[in-house]
């Protein structure tokens, strides 16, 4: 579609300055990232908005973008001998800034922002490149902030996990999230750096 092919465009920049952020191949191929729990609030094809590119933060038709701060999330996927995964689909999904899911599971009386995609795909370059237009994730109640994501190799799903943010208090609260190791914690931190177009995000993963 026209709109996703100009969006993807505007995201192209990103995917194209991670290679010289990686880390080296050999950490890249012993450390595989931890797989989490789906949860409750996966958006299945008929509850998503026709929209499912890789920026949740416009979508087609709308003149407003979601609220929350914006950032770009971005990295790499390999496979455990360190090769990259092209043409991969990665998933994510998260709460908006109301801490509300694009779920009908999601009962609470709290307004979704219509802004926020909710849900959106990539599919990985030669490189094994992702990116996303996306924002912070926020606290959902009896959870620390994260965003959802899947990858999957044509049919096959090949890993769901969860991205938390780095240093967020809450993590520390976070059942999941206390039960990894400290590799295993650091290896789904998103850190944030300041880049071209605002806050931005490296989490490399490794299947």
């Amino acid at each position: 579609m026209p709109h996703e092919n100009s969006r993807r465009t505007l995201l192209a920049g990103a995917t194209t300055a991670i290679g010289s952020l990686l880390l080296p191949r050999p950490i890249l191929a012993n450390e595989l990232t931890p797989r989490a729990a789906e949860g409750p609030f996966y958006p299945t094809k008929s509850m998503r908005m026709p929209d499912t590119d890789n920026d949740l933060v416009k979508i087609a038709g709308l003149v407003r973008e979601a609220g929350g701060e914006i950032i770009t999330l971005k990295g790499q996927i390999t496979d455990r001998k360190g090769a990259p995964m092209a043409g991969a689909r990665i998933e994510i999904w998260q709460c908006d800034v109301n801490g509300k899911y694009l779920h009908p599971g999601d009962d609470r009386s709290v307004p979704y922002d219509q802004g926020f995609q909710g849900f959106g795909h990539d599919i990985t370059d030669d490189a094994g490149n992702y990116a996303f237009r996306t924002i912070k994730p926020t606290r959902y109640p009896g959870r620390t902030p994260h965003i959802h994501v899947k990858i999957l190799d044509g049919r096959r799903e090949v890993l769901t996990t969860q991205f938390y943010v780095d240093g967020e208090p809450g993590n520390a609260r976070d059942g999941l999230y206390r039960r990894m190791s400290k590799a295993n914690a650091k290896a789904v931190s998103m850190a944030f750096t300041k880049g071209p177009n605002g806050p931005e995000t490296i989490v490399n993963v490794v299947v």
